[in-house]
């Protein structure tokens, strides 16, 4: 099947331009800023791969017509959108999508303050579809993103964090919500505990290997492709996976350079950061990094095996290989 992210979410083509009108309705607010700003980061656009990946998740197993899935998934659009807004606060990012942050236009504290009324927004439509497990879920997913956020933060400027350390902030920060997703839609959609489980299972294999793409593509990609500044990572003092191979399988030199540079990133000369990037292009790392987001894509496929054999099943099987040649 094709990779084109267009061709893998046709299933659910209608949905899409449906969420995009509970979108709108649901970002109404009496207060001019919260609608400015709102407007302008969802306005901004993305692959909506979440919200997506909840209504495939639930026409793959329960059809078409499956109750509360433009709800919810505006639901999960929110609670991504509020992270990105908080996170451009902490990091201090001036450029995402290929265009200025909320809070490099607006400043810090309205970003930090919308984000909290898209937070609060999400939890008032949680509650309509009147199911205590769709409460517990995002709750948790919610709480569980929170935490990742603050194991980021530790994280920061720390030249020995390693494999594990790294691969549970990205289950917290990112694949928690892709998890939270795909489980609404199965939960949405009435399917059995096994599939339950094994949707998942899928999304939070999938949220993991977007993740570390994303984590490649920052050594990879120029600002163009990915919509941010390319190196922004390093900059920031995050020890990605890239980093952390050259500092346990690197010569001494390069584990040197790439200690400073973690330790250093504040102040993080044009020349260390291409030294850094020279010293990644030429050793394994990029190959490494593809081989552990492989791994998995391939163990979100296998989740699929619990899922009927139709097409949407094979669009999210598609996605798991798109998730690993994309650009951006």
């Amino acid at each position: 099947m094709s990779t084109n992210l267009q061709a893998i979410l046709s299933p659910v083509e209608q949905d899409m331009k449906t969420l995009d009108e509970v979108i709108r309705t649901r970002l109404q607010s009496d207060v001019v800023l919260i609608n400015q700003i709102s407007h302008y980061i969802i306005g901004a656009g993305g692959k909506r791969l979440r919200p997506a990946l909840l209504m495939m998740t639930a026409q793959a197993l329960g059809g078409t017509q499956v109750a509360h899935r433009h709800e919810m998934a505006a639901v999960v659009e929110f609670i991504h959108t509020a992270t990105l807004l908080h996170d451009d606060v902490v990091d201090e990012s001036s450029l995402r999508r290929g265009r200025a942050t909320a809070n490099a236009a607006f400043g810090n504290a309205a970003s930090v303050l919308v984000g909290d009324f898209l937070y609060s927004r999400a939890f008032q439509m949680m509650v309509a579809p009147g199911q205590m497990r769709i409460m517990e879920i995002l709750a948790n997913a919610t709480n569980t993103i929170a935490e990742g956020e603050v194991l980021q933060l530790l994280n920061m400027h720390d030249p020995d964090v390693n494999e594990e350390r790294y691969v549970q902030v990205i289950n917290f920060k990112t694949a928690k919500l892709f998890e939270a997703a795909a489980s609404l839609g199965a939960l949405l959609a009435g399917a059995s505990e096994a599939q339950f489980a094994a949707a998942e299972r899928y999304g939070r294999h999938i949220g993991t290997a977007f993740q570390i793409v994303d984590d490649l593509l920052d050594y990879t990609a120029d600002a163009s492709q990915m919509g941010k500044n390319a190196g922004d990572d390093l900059r920031e003092g995050k020890p990605t996976l890239p980093l952390i191979y050259l500092l346990q399988n690197g010569t001494a030199e390069q584990k040197a350079l790439i200690r400073s540079a973690i330790e250093q990133a504040d102040e993080l000369p044009d020349d260390v950061f291409e030294k850094v990037y020279r010293a990644i292009v030429e050793s394994q790392a990029l190959k490494y990094t593809q081989s552990v987001a492989e791994k998995e894509a391939h163990l979100a496929k296998e989740a699929l095996k619990a899922f009927p054999h139709n097409a949407v099943t094979q669009s999210l099987s598609a996605l798991c290989d798109y998730s690993l040649v994309r650009t951006h």
